[in-house]
């Protein structure tokens, strides 16, 4: 057993925020309860077990004790939820595997994440799909995965989401690649409506792109390159939502970096299509200046672009046209991000700073409450992809993260097998104390 004394609970699924102390009992939350007043409650527990084993004496089989966390001076949230991570695996463990991302994920605060499917063998069938869950399931945390759109990623057959759901995909995507073929796309919504699961969409049109992960701008310009503009964007954010108020198809814009895209969205969701978006760390943190002093470790598809859009996408999260905060962590290895700028792939890690940037940029800032800024990643990701995660409450899952808001901390060493990130050596906001996934600590300070 587990008790969490003197925290400042914070739930954004019921709004309840408060002292409270916690007791967990195995995987779930037992009581919920004032300061103090969960004490005999858990002692009272503890013994009846004893009691249970025989003779008033604890089972020495069992693994049965009543561990007690003082979390004064700390939030005690729901553990983090991220709809888009990549962990490389299968095809690409130099760069991050299961175990190494899921190790990440508790750092940062995150029990529960989706993975993504670009790996090799891709996502679209059902072996693929049970092995990685069946892996992990042995991580410590809560990993879930997504199945592709189309065979292989290629953008021209469609998988059978029947099948790929009965495996445990919980949404689909070709994330990595947008699908550049309206007629498929159609069909493709229909499906996904039929069955009603979310498809999750990379909306880049690669017909507009020269030179992907750098805006075109001043930024490209400077140094010599054309860049991706931003209605390579727009175009494909505008033609999915007509197919979905076609279709009646529920889709995730991901990682949107265009202002133009954030408008279509408000206005599609004010006539009650089922449009959702996610913005990254990266996209509310930096501009396409960063290239410029971080080089390939600011390059990512879509690229970050003007403060223009940055301000919007920040006006996005805080009138809830921006429903979720997701990282698209994909970890490269070193040599990889070495290259120059424009041979180098695309991506940074972001599972260990998402919290503390939304702090910083966000809550610091005056534009979010840290409610509003934990709603976006936890129950908001969890109810849109109907995941069992985001919120505290008795009988659920006892999935916790524990953080000093205002404590900071250096971020000099990651847990993830890559570290291409522009954020390393920084001194961050919001320090994870404990992060505990299904009753257990899988992370500690």
């Amino acid at each position: 057993m587990l008790l969490i004394k003197n925290g400042q609970l914070m739930d954004p699924a019921s709004g309840m925020c408060g002292l409270c102390d916690v007791l967990v009992d195995g995987d779930r939350i037992a009581k919920i309860g004032m300061c103090g007043s969960l004490d005999d409650m858990a002692t009272e527990s503890m013994l009846l077990r004893e009691d249970e084993a025989g003779n008033g004496l604890r089972d020495t089989q069992s693994e049965d004790t009543l561990v007690s966390i003082d979390a004064a001076g700390c939030i005690v949230a729901p553990g983090l939820v991220d709809g888009h991570v990549h962990f490389r695996d299968p095809g690409f463990t130099y760069k991050e595997d299961i175990e190494s991302g899921a190790k990440a994920a508790a750092k940062g605060g995150f029990t529960s994440v989706v993975m993504m499917g670009n790996t090799d063998p891709h996502m679209d069938n059902t072996d693929t799909i049970k092995d990685v869950l069946e892996r992990g399931a042995k991580t410590g945390i809560n990993v879930y995965t997504c199945g592709n759109v189309t065979k292989n990623m290629a953008g021209k057959e469609l998988v059978d989401m029947d099948e790929l759901i009965g495996a445990g995909a919980v949404l689909f995507t070709d994330d990595g690649k947008p699908i550049v073929d309206e007629e498929l796309m159609e069909r493709a919504c229909k499906e996904a409506a039929r069955v009603g699961k979310v498809i999750s969409l990379h909306e880049e049109d690669p017909s507009f792109i020269t030179d992907n992960g750098i805006n075109a701008g001043d930024v490209a310009e400077k140094l010599g390159l054309v860049g991706s503009p931003r209605e390579a964007e727009i175009s494909m954010v505008k033609r999915d939502i007509d197919i979905a108020r076609k279709t009646g198809a529920s889709i995730t814009v991901q990682h949107i970096s265009a202002a133009e895209s954030v408008d279509l969205i408000r206005n599609a969701q004010k006539e009650g299509l089922s449009i959702h978006a996610e913005a990254t760390p990266h996209h509310f943190t930096l501009t396409e200046d960063a290239v410029l002093k971080y080089g390939a470790l600011a390059k990512m598809n879509p690229p970050l672009r003007l403060e223009s859009d940055r301000q919007a996408i920040i006006g996005g999260l805080k009138d809830g046209t921006i429903e979720m905060i997701a990282t698209d962590h994909a970890p490269h290895a070193r040599e990889e991000k070495a290259k120059d700028l424009k041979a180098a792939p695309s991506g940074i890690t972001g599972l260990e700073t998402s919290l503390a940037l939304g702090i910083r940029e966000l809550v610091d800032k005056g534009y979010l409450s840290l409610m509003e800024l934990l709603k976006a990643m936890t129950i908001n990701p969890s109810r849109i992809y109907g995941i069992d995660a985001g919120s505290i409450r008795e009988g659920g899952l006892a999935d916790l993260v524990i953080f000093a808001p205002g404590e900071e901390w250096s971020f000099v060493q990651s847990a993830s097998k890559s570290s291409n990130t522009p954020f390393l050596g920084e001194r961050l906001p919001g320090k994870i104390i404990y992060t505990i996934c299904r009753g257990k600590v899988v992370y500690k300070a």
